[in-house]
């Protein structure tokens, strides 16, 4: 954070208002209380052990991932409903925000607004201002908590910025959603709550082996391949299944002795990028910022 100036004293500080109270002073207190949260935060980030990100990782025990953590799951869709989707993501990851822009109104129209699916969404936050966001909107209340999430998600390019810029436009943001300047502050300034989303982030780690960010579970069962529509229906229950398309008349069969093609070797579909490699940073080896986050 940039070095701030004090006021001789018995001098009024430059941003003082006549009606009293000073908005630089304010933005210093705030400043002040979420540096010590995210100090405080950076140890939880950095407890866990470093884990080998290419060890083969089991599924959880579906009672144990179904448990809410430190915080009330967000949920959408049936509480009845057959299949249950829990995703863990970040909200400073690009693959994260490509999800929701992409696939996951195709797995909402089709699945969670029918009744066949429910979504839990558990905060994963991979650096300090991906946990300001989510905390940010856990302040917004449960009836706006998913419209928050979906609005930082669309805008992402425009907050996961370098700077001080970036509490600017996440109060821009918060401001749609009714937050005055006063709430702003004191949600970000809830040491409280952002320990409990740090400590939810450690269970994920610790308990289920979530070390990047999107990471799915369907009915227990991990989301493996490149997290498209097929790859969740591939583990939903009570639905019809994809035909596979069977070969075309005439093809070449398989000759004994050549290899037959790898899995997951045909390209993403188009317009779809498939995650980067290392695109998110293990808990292990510490808390990584995604390209264009603040230093904290």
């Amino acid at each position: 954070m940039a070095k701030t100036e004090k006021p001789a004293a018995g001098k009024p500080a430059a941003d003082e208002t006549p009606s009293g109270g000073s908005s630089m002073i304010n933005i210093i207190l705030v400043c002040a209380l979420v540096a010590a949260a995210l100090v405080g935060g950076y140890v939880y980030f950095l407890r866990g052990a470093q884990r080998d990100p290419d060890a083969p990782k089991k599924d959880p025990d579906l009672a144990e991932l179904m448990k809410p953590g430190a915080l009330p799951d967000m949920s959408l869709g049936s509480q009845d409903a057959p299949n249950v989707i829990v995703e863990y993501a970040s909200m400073t990851c690009p693959h994260c925000a490509q999800f929701d822009k992409v696939v996951f109104p195709e797995i909402k129209t089709k699945y969670i607004d029918t009744g066949k699916a429910r979504l839990i969404f558990r905060e994963f936050p991979l650096d300090g201002l991906a946990a300001r966001a989510s905390m940010l909107a856990r302040c917004a209340g449960p009836d706006r908590y998913f419209a928050m999430i979906d609005v930082m998600f669309q805008t992402q390019p425009t907050w996961v910025v370098e700077g001080p810029e970036a509490l600017d436009h996440l109060l821009q943001l918060a401001r749609q959603a009714g937050f005055s300047k006063e709430k702003f502050d004191a949600c970000l300034a809830d040491k409280d709550l952002f320990k409990k989303i740090v400590d939810e982030r450690q269970r994920a780690n610790d308990v289920f082996q979530v070390d990047s960010t999107p990471t799915f579970f369907v009915n227990g069962k991990r989301v493996s391949g490149e997290h498209q529509l097929k790859d969740f229906e591939a583990l939903f229950t009570g639905i019809e299944k994809p035909e596979t398309t069977p070969p075309a008349q005439g093809s070449t069969p398989q000759t004994e002795g050549t290899p037959a093609p790898a899995e997951n070797s045909a390209a993403p579909e188009s317009g779809t990028p498939a995650p980067a490699e290392g695109s998110a940073t293990p808990p292990g080896g510490g808390a990584g910022e995604p390209q264009g986050a603040p230093a904290q």
